[in-house]
């Protein structure tokens, strides 16, 4: 099942949990706005390439539209429709003034130089640029991007509006972006765990976790886990995956990773077969790659007894089912991972007070929004008897809905 697919079927069996009026439940799965754009470049060798833009801005019934802007080949509108409507109910589980959107460009960034990327960026916020803006929709890094891309478009926006930080968030130090925001997505993975486990009257250390995914959000679980005594037995990434029953040295395998750009041969651990990360044996699971990889065809076989989604989508409804049979406790990503945007919440605060904060107080208040989230979404498991996928998809939808019916959707 596609993202798309995925989503809507969640965002509907919430809606019938909560009762939602039909016309209410249409009002808000249609998107606001969907923004397809041509972005021709010149190239480095002079010759022109011309790549596809898209931006969706799922809903903004509770403030500025919200979401990444991602840079890949198989970017395409279902994809971004589905993201930006994941981010509608993410903003919402965490209850920071936020609607959804996404945005991307399908390319892939390794093939272009940096150069042709920042063309191509620059093209892009031409394209879009009326249709983005500090109180409006506010991008922010994804896959394929980093805080230099967004520095480009803060650039290119502010010749036209005048110098605007706050639109964008996940930017570089320098130009505004926000202490701690680089571990956020990672650091918030970690206090999700720990609330989940705590409810399960255990804690992170003695655990042993499996990390697919080792990225940023992956590479940053991995390491805050360790500080607190989990116990890292498997990682993965594109170059392969490794693993090591008495646990990996994660400060050893990063700075192996800054060396050689990938796990592969990290002599800590024995090489096994990617294809079997998400099956090994451990406590904890992290998803933390792409989307759609626990499926109805590996589910049966996943030994986890949590799985804490900190990728974008990665169980698809079937497999949802099986791992319920099982007894396996699936922490959803619309909270589990709604570390980012959190903090890319703080960063927007930051820019528009021009106050900035010390990395002490985001981890705080990162804390404190994570556990208060968990909280909200056992709260809804409670009155909905429902496990806590339902549980965040209820707790999302129905703060969209009072919103957008006080703000007088019939009018």
């Amino acid at each position: 099942m596609n993202a798309l697919a995925a989503t809507n079927r969640n965002f509907k069996l919430a809606s019938r949990l909560l009762g939602l009026d039909s016309k209410l439940e249409q009002c808000l799965l249609i998107p606001f706005r969907e923004i397809k754009v041509e972005c021709t470049i010149p190239k480095d060798d002079g010759s022109l390439a011309t790549f596809i833009g898209f931006r969706v801005q799922h809903d903004n019934a509770r403030g500025p539209m919200k979401g990444g802007i991602r840079y890949h080949p198989e970017v395409d509108p279902d994809e971004v429709n589905a993201l930006a409507q994941l981010m509608t109910w993410k903003t919402a589980v965490a209850n920071i003034p936020y609607g959804g959107a996404k945005g991307g460009i399908g390319c892939s960034p390794s093939d272009l130089s940096i150069s042709e990327l920042e063309r191509l960026t620059r093209v892009f916020t031409q394209k879009i640029h009326d249709l983005i803006g500090i109180h409006t929709d506010v991008p922010a890094p994804d896959m394929g991007t980093n805080p230099q891309t967004m520095a480009w478009i803060l650039d290119e926006y502010s010749k036209f509006h005048g110098y605007s930080p706050a639109v964008v968030t996940g930017k570089p130090i320098d130009l505004g972006g926000s202490l701690g925001r680089d571990a956020a997505t990672g650091r918030g993975v970690l206090f999700a765990a720990e609330a989940l486990l705590r409810d399960h009257g255990k804690s992170i250390a003695g655990q042993r976790f499996v990390v697919q995914g080792f990225g940023n959000v992956g590479s940053w679980a991995a390491q805050l886990i360790t500080e607190q005594g989990g116990k890292i037995v498997a990682v993965s990434d594109i170059t392969g995956a490794i693993k090591n029953k008495n646990g990996i040295d994660i400060a050893s395998l990063l700075k192996h990773v800054k060396e050689n750009r990938g796990v592969k041969g990290f002599h800590g651990a024995d090489s096994i077969d990617p294809n079997s990360i998400l099956v090994e044996d451990c406590d904890v699971l992290i998803p933390a790659a792409l989307g759609g990889v626990i499926n109805r065809d590996n589910a049966k076989d996943i030994k986890a007894r949590y799985i804490i989604e900190a990728a974008n989508h990665p169980t698809d409804p079937e497999a949802d089912e099986i791992l319920a049979k099982k007894g396996v406790v699936i922490l959803p990503d619309i909270y589990a991972n709604s570390g980012g945007v959190t903090v890319s919440y703080f960063e927007w605060v930051q820019n528009i007070q021009g106050f900035m904060w010390d990395e002490d107080k985001v981890n705080a208040e990162l804390k404190t929004y994570m556990t208060r989230g968990f909280k909200d979404v056992k709260d809804m498991c409670k009155t909905h008897n429902c496990d806590l996928r339902m549980g965040a998809f209820t707790l999302g939808v129905n703060r969209v809905a009072r919103a957008t019916v006080l703000r007088g959707w019939e009018a």
